[in-house]
């Protein structure tokens, strides 16, 4: 499903180039659950925003449902982060003055979905989220757990093919945070490629396959460790 190949990213930071990215090859099989971990710096997060198209690699070859997305202009890969791509992240991210319904539907405005679909679909994500009851409410007047519930549910509304969380469970208490991580493995379980950025050891054993990484570098990868 997503074959990277000789990836590298390299940022300059005064007079010195920082390789956030080194020669990373990576394959990742539908439905897998991935966990990504590793020290501060080591690339984690320029990894997972690489494969969300939200960074582009100075160089090597990346291709997601057979499809190479590296050569692709801006406005392709617009429309294939909108469509095949989830993304949670650590601080929601979600628009204040929309309600918990107005920000799921987004992303169904923005790929022209009809307001009859975009109503069902809404209705019927967040009721599987237990969020029936705050959909007319704003950001501020959820918890932290429902936030990030609403952002779940704005990340899958599309059915992605792929779904990538960066510190998912880092601005929550312990309680909302398994909620949270129960949600996103039962999404795993129901087919979703999962793809989590954790600084928390617990939760990163959870995942199946487990990768390590350090100075832009994948260290250890425990599928080919079981192979």
């Amino acid at each position: 499903m997503i074959e990277l190949a000789g990836i590298n990213r390299i940022f300059t930071v005064g007079d010195t180039k920082v390789h956030a990215l080194a020669d990373i090859s990576l394959d990742v099989k539908t439905g897998e659950y991935i966990s990504i971990m590793g020290p501060s710096g080591s690339g984690k997060s320029t990894l997972l925003n690489t494969i969300g198209l939200l960074d582009q690699p100075d160089s090597g070859k990346y291709l997601l449902e057979d499809r190479e997305v590296t050569k692709l202009n801006d406005v392709e890969q617009a429309q294939i982060r909108r469509e095949r791509i989830g993304f949670v992240f650590q601080f929601f991210h979600l628009v204040p003055r929309l309600t918990a319904a107005e920000n799921v539907e987004l992303p169904l405005v923005l790929s022209g979905i009809t307001p009859t679909e975009r109503r069902k679909r809404v209705g019927d994500i967040l009721g599987v989220l237990g969020l029936s009851e705050r959909a007319h409410h704003r950001p501020d007047q959820l918890s932290g757990g429902q936030r990030q519930r609403v952002a779940i549910a704005r990340a899958t509304v599309t059915n992605p093919a792929v779904l990538l969380a960066d510190e998912p469970t880092g601005n929550l208490d312990r309680s909302s945070g398994n909620d949270v991580v129960s949600i996103l493995e039962e999404l795993n379980h129901q087919g979703l490629t999962l793809i989590m950025v954790t600084h928390d050891p617990e939760l990163g054993r959870r995942a199946s396959r487990r990768i390590r990484m350090e100075d832009g570098r994948i260290t250890r990868d425990s599928l080919h460790e079981n192979a």
